[in-house]
């Protein structure tokens, strides 16, 4: 090995897709010991009367082949249809604090967990506990609580529609708000900001419009491993010549080129399609200053075009009749300097200029965006920016044209859309009134990062979970997970080992669920649940593979118990609702009549989209028009200093979210390992250090400004063509870094992608990363 390779280390030259991803897919069905089962449920992913994908949101064709799945898809599909099985036996040969010492990949890789599980102090192990006793001692915990408030109750995005209306319904009849919820962590800047420009908290684009935009703009996301099936809608767009313009920090492979493993002819000749037309590597941190340029920009050629006798470059019919703000954004462009532009992007005004100029020459217009765009302590302001830009030419409520804010879990968006919220409005209140007879709490509740906040105070002392991995995904782990063993209970409805569940409050729960493969059974036979993507198409989800253990429950069927433990003069009938599905969704109708003719409309191939009024340029905000909105100055923030760098969080190609499928990032040439930080070579050298050496991150500015050192030591530095002056480590063994007091003010999301740090050379004394639980 030459002196410049590093173990695990190599550049990778293929394209995204194509033969290597097929390799990855036939990896992890061969990994997890159930071929058979495993492929059988491929063939029923995203299909009409199979079940949605485990993994992202983006919608299905209306036109299904017999393999609609991706890459990812088929690894969170083998990951839940395993062979492995984590039964009693398991848990009472090994103790929480051996099983501490294993890394978050090696738990979730122990497979299916099979029984109901209570945690004993005295053997420091879980043990085996009958689902109803489990209810009983949960319920009576609860109600031991001296105020509802003091409990917390956390939902993962892969929960479907109906287990997160009857999970709000009981949550907000035992007398609380406190929702914190994984949407919290990613895209709550596009719930709080796109309503006060839009007057709607989702995108507003179909998978149709992508067959009649003009361009497309990507904005801080990537497509190649977190919504793979989304790099076919770009391979189709950029075949018919649209220009796909990309502002990323990093280049990502899904961004660059693509090969169909549909397309027979690519795969045979390995060929593959151009995806970004125009790539700019803004820095970490700099979308703001480049949404601001491109509309400074704009408004200097409308000028010029006016001037000179010919047809303006903005809509100014649609903005004096649809908009209110465009003389404030005007002015406040205006004073806006290129200087400040250029130095907070990381872009020259010529390419600031050169992308504006694709935006305005295009009719109509998509812009996608991710969580590079709402993970910063101005995320809001960020997503509202976007709004403007598209706003100026009227690129909202058209065919072909609009916003697409890309969500993470398949029901993230669903799961808000049913009830699961910290801020309930009138109509929500008065909806759960007149159905059901009680009245709700109206006062707002926590998000996560309240959540967490509360816990380390003293101020909450129980948590349940519908699902997810709570501790690992938030920020400040060391902080986080030091209040979470301050809990008196701790319920964890999931159906693999992580280690959230190993952070033991007094009692603790493990309640095993059916996963979304798995076939579903109830009082009047299989049951089918519904969900909601990122372009608002709701369908039906029905698995059909044979349960990983015969006391598997659903989680609807779990809700219902603990509620009816918990509540003993509920006003709902639990049983009845859990026995068929259907009459949830009746309920979901009466309390959201934007469900109208739910069962009938949902049965149908392909299901229904719930309407997005600002699709319609009807603009739900008070004044009833959308909204130009300003961002503050560039120069208001403390700028960084001259020794630090700005780092963002990001996931490697064999995982989702905090699950962790492999230790390989194939599109960045990592295998083996996630004890890497990617830098730029000039940022390397201006600190002495050279690719591959081991080095210490240490956080600064807002998040030490507490006192507290927070650090990750004794990684890798990998030499990457990183925008300079940004740096780049996966999530979460980067959480160490971020406080839970970074986050957006508005919107409560942390600050995961924009995180000032100072790199240094490894301590001697440090032997392995600190951040090894995930490694």
């Amino acid at each position: 090995m030459s002196e410049d390779q590093v173990p695990g280390i190599e550049p990778y030259d293929g394209p995204a897709g194509g033969w290597g991803a097929l390799g990855a897919v036939a990896r992890a069905l061969s990994g997890q010991m159930a071929i058979a089962r495993e492929s059988i449920a491929l063939h029923k992913v995203n299909q009409p009367k199979g079940f949605d994908c485990p993994g992202c949101a983006w919608p299905d064709p209306k036109e299904t082949s017999s393999f609609e799945f991706c890459e990812n898809g088929a690894k969170a599909v083998s990951w839940e249809a395993t062979a492995k099985r984590v039964r009693p036996e398991f848990f009472a040969s090994n103790k929480v604090a051996d099983l501490w010492n294993l890394s978050d990949y090696a738990l979730e890789g122990l497979g299916r967990i099979t029984h109901p599980m209570a945690y004993d102090p005295a053997s420091d192990t879980y043990q085996p506990i009958e689902w109803n006793e489990a209810f009983r001692r949960i319920g009576e915990a609860l109600r031991a609580l001296p105020d509802p408030n003091m409990a917390e109750f956390y939902t993962s995005g892969r929960a479907s529609n109906e287990a997160a209306f009857l999970y709000q319904l009981f949550v907000r009849e035992y007398g609380t708000n406190n929702f914190p919820d994984c949407s919290n962590m990613c895209h709550e800047a596009t719930s709080v900001g796109l309503p006060q420009s839009l007057g709607v908290g989702k995108g507003t684009v179909t998978l149709d419009d992508f067959e009649h935009c003009d361009a497309i703009f990507c904005i801080g996301h990537n497509p190649g491993t977190n919504h793979p099936r989304m790099l076919g809608t770009l391979r189709e767009a950029s075949l018919r010549g649209v220009p796909i313009v990309v502002l990323n920090p990093l280049p990502e492979r899904g961004l660059e080129r693509f090969t169909s493993p549909q397309s027979p002819v690519e795969m045979l000749t390995g060929t593959s399609v151009r995806i970004a037309s125009t790539y700019y590597k803004l820095k970490i941190g700099g979308d703001v200053a480049v949404l601001k340029g491109m509309t400074k920009s704009l408004l200097d050629a409308d000028a010029r075009a006016i001037a000179a006798g010919m047809p303006g470059v903005i809509d100014r019919d649609f903005i004096a009749t649809q908009t209110t703000g465009f003389e404030a954004l005007a002015d406040d462009v205006a004073q806006t300097s290129w200087e400040a532009i250029e130095r907070h992007s990381g872009l020259t005004r010529a390419q600031i200029e050169d992308a504006a100029d694709i935006y305005a020459k295009a009719k109509n217009v998509i812009v996608c965006y991710g969580m590079g765009i709402t993970q910063h302590a101005h995320g809001t302001e960020n997503v509202q920016q976007i709004a403007n830009l598209l706003l100026l030419r009227g690129n909202i409520g058209r065919r072909g044209a609009g916003i697409c804010p890309l969500r993470g879990h398949s029901n993230v968006q669903g799961d808000r859309t049913v009830g699961i919220t910290e801020k309930p409005n009138d109509a929500l209140n008065d909806g759960i009134r007149k159905t059901y007879g009680f009245e709700p709490p109206i006062a707002h509740g926590h998000d996560a990062v309240a959540a967490v906040i509360a816990i380390r105070e003293g101020r909450s002392k129980a948590l349940v979970a519908l699902g997810g991995n709570l501790a690992v995904a938030m920020p400040d782990t060391d902080e986080t997970f030091e209040a979470m063993r301050k809990l008196d209970l701790a319920v964890h409805i999931a159906t693999k080992l992580n280690r959230s569940h190993l952070i033991l409050a007094k009692a603790s729960f493990i309640l095993p669920c059916l996963g979304r493969t798995e076939l579903d059974v109830q009082a009047t036979g299989p049951q089918a649940v519904t969900v909601e993507d990122s372009m608002s198409m709701v369908h039906a989800s029905a698995g059909t593979l044979t349960p990983a253990s015969e006391h598997l429950r659903s989680e609807p069927w779990i809700v219902a118990g603990i509620a009816k433990a918990t509540l003993p003069n509920t006003r709902v009938d639990w049983d009845r609702l859990v026995g068929d599905y259907n009459l949830i969704r009746d309920d979901i109708e009466k309390v959201f009549p934007i469900f109208f003719n739910f069962n009938k409309r949902v049965s149908e191939p392909g299901g229904f989209r719930l309407r997005v009024a600002a699709s319609e340029r009807d603009w739900a905000t008070p004044d009833k028009r959308a909204h130009f909105l300003l961002a503050k100055g560039l120069d208001e923030d403390a700028p960084l200093e001259a020794h630090e760098l700005m780092l963002t969080t990001i996931r490697s190609h064999d995982q989702y979210n905090t699950t962790i499928y492999g230790l390989n990032d194939r599109y960045r040439g990592v295998s083996g390992r996630r004890d890497v930080v990617f830098m730029h070579p000039n940022d390397l050298a201006a600190r002495g250090l050279k690719h591959g050496d081991r080095i210490d991150v240490f956080a600064t500015g807002a998040n030490a400004a507490d006192g507290k050192e927070r650090a990750v030591r004794g990684f890798i530095a990998v030499a990457f063509e990183i925008a300079e002056g940004s740096v780049a480590m996966y999530y979460p063994e980067g959480n160490a870094l971020i406080a839970l007091e970074s986050h957006d003010r508005r919107s409560g999301t942390p600050a995961y992608k924009s995180v000032p740090v100072r790199i240094t050379s490894a301590n001697a004394m440090t032997q392995t990363p600190t951040a090894a639980h995930a490694v």
